[in-house]
């Protein structure tokens, strides 16, 4: 009993040992930290992981980051884009899915690559037989340095977004299109065909931002005045899209309406956002 005793003991103590060793361990942070960013776009999401290097008093494009090579678009692993919905990469058709993002930067133009083989290491086994779709943009000078290279997103609405490449002096645009209207377009026409309510202030949005059928969206915008009556927000889109389809007495006639309707429930918003239209059609 006594030797088991030890034993016990004994592999007891080694498992704290190891525990606290294994506490000890050093750590560091990466010279090139990784990030994620997640943007909403259409129905779906724009999902970006990459590395951000710092200048750190090096030349960059031309230097470190030669021009007419392929870059990993970062540092560390190649960057990857994730779309769950088709999208329009640079006027050009592109599958949800996820690839590499790689770039040739040059001195005043960028050919942008979206490579089929995501997971890769730099661009060390990159081939350009993966390649699904090379563009080429415009970059461009910036005054003010950014000391880390920062993918970021823009002008996000709901059908386009800039998506922009930036480190030191140079800056890199690429713009982004949904490619699921067809889909919202049927999704809209499906829900309006029962209890249209919960979906009016959506659906009518949608048509007016997208330059679709106005005689369509200024009916459902009627129509959603006489369930809610007293609301200001639908004078406001009647006001709107009378305005966008060209009939300006319309408009103002609606959006004063509108104005004294949001007074009425001391709405400060919308006194000024149907204003705003009564403004826009005496200027």
């Amino acid at each position: 009993m006594k030797k088991c005793y030890l034993y016990v003991l004994a592999i007891f103590l080694a498992g704290i040992c190891f525990k606290s060793n294994a506490q000890q361990v050093p750590r560091i942070p990466e010279a090139s930290p990784t990030q994620t960013i997640i943007q909403d776009f259409g129905l779906g999401k724009v999902t970006i992981t990459y590395s951000r290097p710092s200048v750190k008093d090096r030349v960059i494009f031309g230097g470190i980051n030669p021009y007419g090579e392929v870059w990993r678009t970062g540092a560390n692993a190649a960057t990857t884009i994730s779309f769950t919905e088709n999208v329009i990469f640079e006027g050009h058709s592109v599958p949800a899915g996820t690839y590499s993002l790689f770039t040739i930067p040059d001195k005043t133009e960028w050919t942008i690559i979206l490579n089929k083989t995501a997971k890769q290491w730099g661009a060390y086994s990159y081939k350009e037989k993966d390649d699904l779709l090379r563009v080429k943009v415009k970059s461009t000078y910036r005054a003010e340095k950014r000391e880390s290279f920062t993918i970021q997103f823009a002008d996000v609405t709901t059908h386009s977004a800039d998506l922009h490449l930036v480190w030191d002096h140079t800056s890199v645009y690429i713009k982004l299109n949904t490619d699921d209207d067809a889909k919202i377009t049927a999704n809209i026409d499906k829900l309006m065909q029962g209890d249209r309510k919960p979906y009016y202030f959506n659906a009518i949005q949608y048509y007016y931002e997208n330059n679709k059928d106005m005689k369509k969206a200024l009916g459902w915008a009627l129509e959603a005045q006489k369930v809610e009556p007293k609301g200001p927000w639908y004078k406001l889109w009647e006001a709107r899209i009378r305005l966008k389809m060209g009939d300006k007495t319309a408009a103002i006639k609606a959006a004063q309406e509108g104005v004294a309707l949001a007074k009425a429930s001391n709405d400060e918003e919308y006194v000024r956002l149907n204003q705003a239209v009564i403004d826009k059609a005496k200027s």
